[in-house]
């Protein structure tokens, strides 16, 4: 019983092994950091100027237009058949800096 009581009244030894696993752990968690820090920023591309993007309701969901260069200039050029989703194609022809219903 006296052995226990003055085990626990004692501070923890941190003995080598100890040390070390404690130091691999950290070094592993660092170098995690450092590679997601890199991947962070160094990827995906540059956003193009020229690019359109409308994200509107459909008959099964959402849908989805994307486009860039003479694509995005051909559908802000001709408007027509846009029906609902005219004014937030509209919109992003502005944001592109693209004429629209000019065409």
């Amino acid at each position: 019983m006296f052995e226990q009581s003055r085990r626990l009244s004692e501070p923890l030894r941190w003995g080598r092994r100890e040390k070390t696993i404690v130091a691999v752990l950290a070094s592993c968690v660092l170098l995690g950091l450092v590679g997601l820090g890199v991947f962070a920023l160094t990827k995906g591309a540059p956003a193009r100027a020229d690019c359109i993007d409308v994200t509107f309701a459909s008959t099964l969901g959402g849908a989805h237009i994307h486009a860039c260069g003479a694509r995005a200039r051909q559908i802000c050029s001709s408007p027509s058949g846009l029906g609902g989703i005219r004014h937030d194609v509209q919109v992003s022809c502005e944001r592109a800096h693209l004429p629209f219903g000019r065409g």
